[in-house]
């Protein structure tokens, strides 16, 4: 039998198909990933979307854009001992619990990592933001820092943490935590009976003969009971010539906030403490404005006769006036022309963060006596504010 011979395609043509074939099956592949629409996440049942990288986002805010984790955007400008605070102040270094700064777009765009919604773009692919710190923020960074070094930098410290509660950046937050430093840094340098060297507000002084504590205090615009206070003198008579005494470059100042209850103190413009204060009851209010401590205003356990005509002692069960009166005048403001305002301290210390008073700013009596040691009559303020 005669075979039929059918002819075959030559081997080079084979190739060529498989090849064609090959790059249609790419081509419809890199379709399906990449055109918009072809790789869709699937929304859940909780209303959150995921995406390929497991980061979660809000489907309905771009809140939850915001609270990715962004730990490995560290600024190297700040130092690893951070204050643990967040930065409220507009295109500002948010400082996260761990103390290392968390970047953020300065523009009020979402950080990075966050995916922006458009078609085929990965977080990874956006492109890098600069972080951006508030005046605030550098200033307690570098705080922080010069305390890292030690004992010596305590005053550079304290002049740049209170350099930054003046700053017009400051957040809510950070003044809170600011303050809490300052009250810290107090102890080392104000409230013993070493004068830090570089402190211009405090200084050792070697006494001169003739010398009396309450002249001593007159010449520095602070009281002689700060002085026996700070050097652990408990009878000024005992003060001799060439006894090396720490003093303090006054006046102190005061400022009371009536919507916290709280009494800020300063030494000249440094902050030193904060007090909860009571203060005056509805309709009984304590003026705002500014007041100066009265000449003569500053009594001990003072006799005194109230509203209604009834006088009160010290030895009265619920004598009011606590351990100390600073008698107060006012000077601008509602204070003007008011009388009988002082503050003081008082024997009820749960009405202390309240409005109890009948318009007298009240202390817890420890309190009490450490104000009475720093306001100074005729020199010291207190400014009452909303």
């Amino acid at each position: 039998m005669a075979r039929i011979y059918v002819p075959r395609a030559p081997r080079r043509n084979r190739s060529r198909i498989y090849t064609i074939v090959s790059v249609v099956i790419i081509i419809v592949v890199i379709a399906y990933l990449y055109i918009p629409g072809g790789n869709q996440s699937e929304p859940n049942n909780s209303g959150l979307i995921t995406n390929s990288r497991d980061t979660v986002v809000s489907s309905d805010s771009e809140e939850g854009s915001r609270s990715q984790d962004n730990s490995d955007a560290g600024d190297a400008s700040l130092p690893n001992t951070s204050p643990d605070w967040t930065s409220s102040s507009s295109g500002g270094t948010e400082i996260s619990s761990q103390g290392q700064p968390e970047r953020g777009n300065a523009a009020g765009g979402a950080p990075l990592g966050a995916p922006t919604g458009s078609g085929g773009i990965t977080p990874a692919m956006q492109p890098p933001v600069q972080s951006v710190s508030s005046e605030a923020d550098k200033l307690i960074a570098e705080a922080a820092a010069m305390l890292n070094q030690g004992v010596s930098q305590i005053i550079p410290a304290r002049d740049k943490y209170n350099e930054a509660l003046r700053s017009r950046t400051i957040s809510v937050q950070q003044a809170k935590f600011v303050k809490e430093k300052l009250s810290s840094l107090a102890d080392d340098w104000l409230f013993n009976r070493v004068a830090l060297p570089g402190d211009t507000l405090c200084e050792h002084y070697k006494v001169q003969p003739g010398d009396q504590l309450r002249i001593i205090g007159d010449k520095n615009k602070i009281t002689y009971e700060l002085i026996m206070d700070l050097n652990k003198i408990s009878d000024a008579r005992t003060l001799r010539a060439e006894q090396n005494i720490k003093i303090v470059k006054g006046p102190f100042h005061a400022k009371v906030y009536r919507s916290t209850f709280t009494m800020d103190v300063y030494l000249q413009n440094t902050y030193v403490r904060t007090f909860t204060v009571g203060l005056g009851i509805k309709g009984e209010e304590t003026p705002t404005g500014l007041w100066k401590v009265k000449a003569g205003g500053k009594l001990i356990e003072p006799e005194w006769t109230d509203p209604s005509g009834k006088t009160h002692y010290p030895s009265d069960p619920d004598y009011p006036l606590g351990s100390r009166w600073i008698a107060l005048e006012g000077v601008s403001g509602d204070a003007v022309g008011k009388q009988g305002f002082a503050i003081h301290g008082t024997h009820k210390p749960q009405e202390l963060g309240t409005a109890s008073s009948q318009g007298c700013i009240r202390l817890e009596n420890g309190n009490a006596i450490l104000v009475y040691n720093m306001l100074v009559p005729t020199y010291s303020t207190v400014e009452v504010l909303d």
